[in-house]
């Protein structure tokens, strides 16, 4: 199965963690879970036109979750998903993130 660039970047973590990273040159996407590290390395040089020096990949655990007290009461899992954090080269920044 063949991914666009568009399908494997999901979308950015925006997260207070993640926006202290940027001053870093590090940027964190929620991205395709079958998507491997190269995939995201080409996806994220073709949308954002920059240049990629490492990406590294984790995979968030589900999670359980209730609602409801007493009677009524579901228990459900969140799904687990795929987290890049990406680094670019030195002087390079993605002007997405500058504004949040």
């Amino acid at each position: 199965m063949t991914l666009q660039a568009a399908e494997i970047v999901v979308r950015p973590i925006v997260s207070e963690k993640s926006m202290d990273h940027t001053h870093r040159g590090k940027y964190t996407f929620r991205v395709h879970a079958d998507a491997n590290k190269l995939q995201i390395k080409q996806a994220v040089e073709e949308l954002f036109k920059v240049e990629v020096v490492t990406v590294n990949v984790l995979t968030t655990k589900s999670k359980e979750k209730v609602r409801g007290r007493g009677r009524g009461r579901t228990i459900g899992r969140t799904s687990p998903w795929k987290k890049a954090v990406v680094t670019l080269a030195s002087g390079q920044s993605i002007e997405f993130f500058e504004g949040v």
